[in-house]
């Protein structure tokens, strides 16, 4: 049997990249992808040093052409789809709802989630003649809102539900459903507001300057930024998904994380609602796929 084939979304820097890697060590023909073909030397570098081979192709997760011609050239050249995992997004680039504009709350929205259900959509057919793996990078910031960050959590809240309610109907047509579910991770150009400097954004944002200060200090200090965990470390727990036979659907990446969604869920591993929902869909008490 040849081997499985999975491709990846966003892999040009952090947990994109080092998943694309992880997941060729384990065996997996991997297709990495990413919106600008000039920005793989980090990607193909990083592929060189751990002796593995990628398959590198261009996806812009907002370009409907895009996905169609990728997806397309995956399945003429492999001929076959195991796993997708859709890791490409982007962070906040404004601190607060007043301070933002709608263009860049949709334009948010459109990579966070609709590009998420475009490329899955477009995978779904070749999962499902493979019972195959569909793995998106989530966020803790999906299930427990964080304050300065409306629409970026808003996105992967949008995600989790859109995939939560698809695990069990495509699990009763042979495809897992998982969102691995990361907390902050300092080793990717994501981060928090990364792009941007952070005191002149707090200059820039009037009234709530001082609970942005406030909010900055705990990211630094004993907050969010404390509980940093490489993206190597994610790309295991995203590789050990990708293999497990009965992955959870929803799978923090280290104990910080769960302990973080546990403050909110009592479901924090998805395992309940899945079993509720097989039943919605004329499947057993219990059976999960």
């Amino acid at each position: 049997m040849s081997a499985p084939v999975v491709l990846i979304t966003g892999s040009s820097s952090g947990i994109g990249l080092a998943t694309a890697v992880a997941a060729a060590r384990a065996g997996f023909t991997t297709v990495a992808t990413l919106r600008e073909p000039a920005r793989a030397r980090e990607l193909t570098e990083a592929a060189g040093r751990a002796g593995v081979t990628l398959d590198v192709r261009r996806l812009d997760v907002t370009d409907a052409g895009s996905v169609a011609a990728c997806l397309a050239g995956v399945a003429e050249t492999h001929g076959r789809l195991d796993a997708l995992v859709n890791n490409a997004g982007v962070s906040n680039s404004d601190p607060t709802l007043e301070m933002s504009t709608m263009a860049a709350l949709r334009a948010n929205l459109e990579v966070n989630f609709f590009g998420v259900i475009a490329v899955s959509r477009a995978a779904l057919p070749l999962l499902r003649a493979t019972a195959g793996r569909l793995v998106t990078i989530g966020s803790v910031h999906g299930v427990v809102g964080q304050p300065f960050n409306e629409a970026y959590c808003a996105a992967k809240f949008a995600v989790e539900g859109f995939m939560e309610s698809l695990a069990p109907v495509a699990a009763a047509h042979g495809v897992r459903v998982s969102v691995v579910v990361p907390g902050y991770v300092p080793d990717t150009r994501f981060g928090v507001f990364p792009d941007i400097d952070r005191t002149t954004v707090q200059a820039a944002s009037g009234p709530y300057a001082p609970t942005f200060a406030d909010y900055l200090a705990w990211v630094g200090g004993q907050g969010w930024e404390a509980a940093g965990q490489p993206a190597r470390e994610v790309a295991e727990v995203v590789v050990r998904t990708l293999r497990a036979e009965r992955p959870a659907f929803r799978v923090p990446t280290n104990a910080w994380a769960a302990a973080y969604l546990e403050q909110k869920l009592a479901d924090p591993d998805g395992a309940t609602v899945q079993t509720l929902a097989n039943t919605w869909i004329g499947r057993p008490q219990g059976l999960s796929g």
